[in-house]
């Protein structure tokens, strides 16, 4: 039986917020925003349209008895939401931040307690994965003290709840947010991209109206800058019996890439300012200027009529008056920093820089070596040239174009993320692309306008969740990329040669939910007893793969994702460290989670290749 609400989560980098439809509201149910009460200031709950993602862990005695007590929770020791962040920013080393971008890197354990990163041994720490989970959970809380109450019907566990993840996300980040999904209680569960999330918010405040805002046959860019990730998404409008359609056809690479890099950069611009004067920042201090940065930013992001904005830091010696730094962070110095630096004006076969790595460098996220984020959105649009010149042109009658005449450059523009609440980024985004069609006399990208920048994603996943249920229009998407898993040639060693590894697409670009794919053709030797790599791979150009197809010469095309380093149990009368033939079975669940299972010549015998595990050891 259907739940009566349909509840969309979008858990951000920065801020999460929920959104639903009641179902049991009449006949044209709309979608809500559900304002979530948190921590503001110690013992003062208030009910707010935004949920900041950081948690603050105290230290003991750091706040007095009943300070981040909650309606529903008299005793808590710890804080999300608004309060976490406000007050966490001045204690850095209690504060975990940005656990949405840990969630998906590779390099670390991500179900360790690895954060606050720089806490010290002796204090209190939490996996990327708890921290998803305390956020999730807070969500449940404050839902069911507000609309729950006594109805356990009601209560958000039992609700058909689509949870949005970047378009990037590769298949283990997937894995791992569904598993704090499900420690926080969340059983009826989808994943829906962001991208994906955003349209259909825009989508569901347009009405019938949106076919009066494209065309068949044009692409729409949804740029998606959020605080932890770029994503670029293109969407394509077709037509189907006389109606349009409208299909999810590519997404770019995991970038991280966003307000926090801002935040950084806004931070070191104002040191940089103040150490003109004398002024010199610890490490300590210089993680409070970043965060005080950017409550100053979203705040002159948030009204156009302010000029400026206070940065305020706690001093460290007692010759500082007050005992605090002061610095008025102006709407000049955020647009001059912010645009030029990462919505650089560039050619549209403009490349990103790829710095050379540091021997040896400080642990922490694989941030992007470029932060200009036209010249990333350039990369993109190139890369999907080639790939859409192998397919037919969505008009009919049109005949597929020569590669150098497709030129992936989109009529529409549909903007997500805080980051865009300026109008100064938007008009330089647009800009540039529009320098880009007329170099190739192409039309200039529009803007789509109506979108809303902060409640886009949630409001979009509660839409998509009336969508399942037959009712809104549908994105056809499915896979994000094409999924390959290597495998090595039976050769010879040769010294000095590291064989080459062959890619066997185990789930094509586009694959659906809820459908399977098994590859009996293709037989493989399976080591079990005895720990293994296995290679896993993905691409977001090479649409025309079925699975199946073992691609030889895959570099530029085909990306290595995170391997997996396993022992997969000898069954039966096998022995230890044997190699047993098999053929591989992929299926990608109603969930959006792909699954990849090893099944035995007779059948009898299966292994399941596990993504969520501690990868890049």
């Amino acid at each position: 039986m259907a739940s009566r609400f349909v509840v969309g989560i979008d858990l951000g980098t920065t801020n999460s917020a929920l959104a639903f439809v009641d179902t049991g509201a009449g006949k044209d149910p709309k979608v809500t925003p559900f304002p979530v009460a948190q921590v503001v200031s110690p013992g003062a709950v208030e009910e707010r349209p935004l949920m900041p993602s950081f948690l603050y862990l105290p230290g003991e005695g750091e706040q007095p008895a009943g300070a981040l007590k909650l309606p529903w929770d008299a005793k808590r020791d710890y804080c999300v939401g608004e309060f976490a962040r406000a007050f966490g920013s001045q204690v850095p080393t209690r504060l975990v931040a940005s656990a949405k971008s840990w969630l998906c890197h590779s390099g670390v354990d991500r179900k360790a307690a690895i954060l606050p990163q720089k806490a010290p041994d002796s204090g209190r720490k939490v996996s990327p994965v708890e921290a998803s989970v305390r956020y999730l959970k807070h969500f449940a809380e404050a839902w069911n003290h507000s609309i729950a109450k006594d109805v356990a019907a009601n209560r958000l566990e039992a609700q058909d709840i689509v949870l949005t993840v970047p378009a990037s996300f590769d298949a283990a980040a997937r894995d791992l947010t569904i598993e704090a999904a499900r420690a926080a209680g969340f059983e009826h569960l989808t994943l829906l991209e962001e991208p994906q999330a955003a349209f259909y918010a825009w989508l569901d405040r347009c009405g019938d109206d949106w076919r009066k805002q494209v065309n068949v046959g044009e692409l729409v860019l949804v740029s998606d800058v959020g605080g932890g990730t770029t994503d670029f998404t293109l969407i394509e409008v077709g037509e189907e019996e006389g109606n349009l359609s409208l299909t999810r056809l590519a997404v770019g690479d995991h970038l991280l890439l966003g307000g926090d890099n801002m935040d950084l950069t806004l931070a070191y611009y104002v040191a940089q300012i103040l150490a003109k004067n004398g002024t010199k920042f610890d490490a300590n201090q210089m993680t409070q200027l970043t965060y005080a940065c950017r409550n100053a930013k979203e705040q002159l992001l948030a009204d156009a009529k302010l000029a400026s904005a206070p940065v305020t830091v706690l001093g460290k010696g007692r010759s500082l008056v007050g005992g605090t730094i002061k610095y008025d962070l102006s709407r000049a110095d955020v647009e001059k920093v912010l645009v030029d630096g990462f919505f650089p004006e560039c050619a549209r076969d403009a490349e990103p820089s790829k710095a050379a790595g540091a021997g040896l460098q400080e642990l922490g996220l694989p941030y992007v070596a470029d932060a200009g984020i036209t010249r990333h959105l350039s990369q993109f649009l190139q890369r999907q040239t080639e790939a859409l010149a192998s397919r037919e042109a969505p008009a009919a009658g049109k005949k597929k174009k020569a590669a150098s005449d497709t030129i992936a450059l989109p009529s529409a523009v549909l903007f997500n993320g805080g980051v865009f609440k300026a109008d100064v980024l938007r008009n330089r985004f647009l800009g540039v692309l529009g320098s880009w069609a007329k170099a190739a006399k192409a039309d200039a990208a529009r803007e789509l306008a109506g979108a809303d920048l902060d409640l886009a994603v949630a409001r979009g996943a509660a839409y998509y969740g009336l969508v399942k249920r037959g009712k809104g229009v549908r994105i056809r998407g499915g896979t994000a990329r094409a999924y390959y898993i290597g495998v090595a040639p039976n050769m010879p060693a040769v010294p000095g040669f590291a064989p080459p590894v062959k890619a066997l697409c185990v789930a094509p670009f586009g694959m659906e939910e809820g459908t399977e794919a098994d590859i009996p053709s293709y037989e493989v030797g399976l080591r079990i007893g005895a720990e293994a790599e296995f290679r896993f791979l993905g691409s977001t150009v090479r649409r025309e793969d079925a699975a199946g197809t073992v691609v030889e010469e895959w570099e530029g095309q085909i990306d290595e994702l995170a391997p997996v380093k396993t022992t997969l149990e000898a069954k039966g009368g096998a022995a230890g460290a044997a190699v047993v033939p098999v053929h591989l079975h992929s299926k990608v669940t109603a969930v959006g989670q792909l699954e990849l299972w090893l099944m035995s010549r007779d059948a009898k015998q299966k292994w399941k290749l596990e993504f969520n595990v501690r990868e890049g050891k």
